[in-house]
């Protein structure tokens, strides 16, 4: 049964031949590789603001890794509007907002998808102190903890112009992918964005411009000084 709606459309439900299930195995190597010395693990995945194309962003990215043999993580960061759990029709009765209040190990609130060797931390309830939960030493456990079970771990988080917390991710992570929604943010937005992860010293590892059309693609990989241009 396919799981695609109209407003999440998974790599599991393209055609493995269509150019865009090309474009995410494109955005997966270039992300693996934007590093040669040493490829990203922990990737948070940000925009400027709602609806660029983010989440759908890391959800297939998750899927692409996936499927390429690798076990892989996909974490709901967003604790203020969590989606991931709609996108893999999973329940957020609990989640990653309980395991930052708990002493509890992640297995408890971590649960499989229906793609092989990808597992997802939904978000869990909406805390009333996302930024100060993100920022604790329970996070930056979870974040290199992680590591020894999975080999990606993609963090999807709130946009970086209205909130603190993808920032406070994006530090602790190996590197940022920057979705920018053709059409949907202004230059000078997602300018600002862009400076704000600087600012805490995140690593961007590249662009994704997310419903672009070009050459019969719809998801576009620049690197990092695309946005200078």
């Amino acid at each position: 049964m396919s799981r695609q709606t109209n407003d999440y459309v998974l790599l599991t439900d393209i055609n493995p031949r269509s150019s865009l299930s090309e474009t995410y195995r494109t955005l997966r190597t270039n992300t693996h590789y934007a590093d040669a010395e040493r490829p990203p693990r922990k990737i948070c995945v940000a925009s400027s603001i709602h609806r660029e194309g983010r989440t759908i962003t890391a959800a297939n990215l998750a899927i692409s890794y996936a499927l390429e043999g690798k076990k892989t993580l996909l974490v709901d960061a967003d604790l203020r509007n969590p989606s991931l759990h709609k996108v893999f029709g999973i329940s957020n009765a609990s989640g990653l907002t309980q395991y930052l209040r708990s002493a509890g190990k992640t297995e408890t609130y971590i649960v499989p998808t229906y793609v092989e060797r990808l597992s997802l931390l939904p978000a869990g309830p909406a805390p009333k102190n996302p930024s100060e939960l993100l920022a604790s030493d329970r996070m930056g456990d979870l974040m290199n903890d992680s590591l020894a079970e999975y080999e990606i771990v993609i963090f999807d988080t709130p946009p970086v112009l209205l909130v603190t917390d993808a920032q406070v991710v994006a530090a602790r992570s190996d590197g940022v992918l920057f979705v920018i929604g053709a059409g949907k943010v202004k230059r000078d937005s997602a300018a600002q964005a862009k400076q704000l992860l600087e600012h805490v010293h995140a690593s961007i590892l590249g662009v994704v411009f997310n419903g672009k059309k070009k050459a019969s693609t719809e998801l576009l990989y620049r690197k990092y000084r695309a946005l200078a241009e």
